[in-house]
């Protein structure tokens, strides 16, 4: 008898044991009963919150299910726009399990098999978007727009899943290496042509300016030249002038410092020499018979 107790003990507390579940926070768990998801009084999928529950035991097989939002992050795809140019885009979808039975019955319960699933659902709405827009409207402000459509398609496929897609975002757009190459050679060309152009201009417009500089300095050097010559015929003038009072007032001590500067000049260094009659004009003051009076 004491052995059929404590095998009945033993029975009992297996069988307590193995009706009992937790279910851990940040989880949802359903129960598979002969391979069907159990369901409540009105069709929905029964599913179990955080804490204690009770389950039959060897029948009733516990699926714990991860109910966060997840992250999906895989490498950068190729899109084609509407001009027929690749884009290598990047992107993240963040996402988390709405119905627990359909998500359980269409990927078994496997995260990495409802990734790819999402991914290529995801990639299709991105593609749709990607191929109705230019490179141009892509780049320039209607990422977010992009974005938001690629969501509601994404979101419309992904019910038979059983996810919920909570954002689609789009981290990088690049050009595929030969296209980039391209475009920066195209870019390279227009900058040099551009730089040509400016380069053109500004030789012109040196030209002009140095024209206009030159012909101001002719016109103030010819202006220059007139008023001095002006200043120097007026000199000119009040020296004659000058000379003529002066001579007027004593012509013949005018004409004695005419001779002495006259002597001065043709007798400057020894080697002069002058060839003149004695008796000449030129020696009128130097004569004794005619000395200065």
């Amino acid at each position: 008898m004491k052995n059929i107790v404590a095998i009945l003990i033993v029975v009992l507390a297996v069988l307590g044991f193995s009706s009992i579940f937790v279910v851990a926070e940040g989880t949802r768990a359903i129960v598979i009963t002969f391979g069907k998801v159990g369901q409540n009084a009105d069709g929905s999928t029964m599913v179990y919150e955080p804490g204690l529950h009770l389950k039959i035991p060897f029948f009733d097989r516990v699926q714990r299910l991860d109910a966060r939002i997840q992250t999906l992050d895989e490498r950068a795809d190729r899109f084609v726009t509407v001009e027929k140019e690749d884009l290598i885009v990047d992107s993240y979808v963040k996402w988390k399990i709405e119905d627990f039975g359909r998500y359980w019955l269409s990927t078994g319960g496997n995260k990495e098999q409802a990734e790819i699933l999402l991914k290529q659902k995801v990639n299709n709405g991105l593609r749709s978007e990607f191929g109705s827009r230019t490179i141009q409207q892509i780049v320039s402000g209607e990422r977010s727009e992009l974005m938001d459509e690629a969501m509601i398609q994404a979101s419309g496929s992904s019910n038979e899943l059983g996810v919920q897609i909570v954002d689609v975002r789009v981290k990088q757009i690049n050009l595929p290496q030969e296209i980039s190459n391209s475009i920066f050679e195209r870019m390279r060309a227009e900058r040099a042509a551009a730089a040509r152009e400016y380069r053109s201009e500004g030789q012109e417009q040196a030209e002009i300016i140095r024209a206009n500089v030159d012909a101001k300095v002719t016109v103030m050097l010819a202006d220059a030249e007139r008023n001095a010559r002006q200043l120097r015929g007026e000199g000119d003038a009040q020296a004659a002038q000058i000379y003529a009072q002066t001579y007027s007032k004593d012509p013949e001590f005018f004409s004695f410092l005419r001779s002495m500067d006259a002597y001065r000049a043709s007798f400057n260094t020894k080697q002069d020499v002058i060839v003149i009659s004695p008796d000449s004009d030129f020696f009128r003051y130097l004569n004794n018979q005619s000395g200065v009076r």
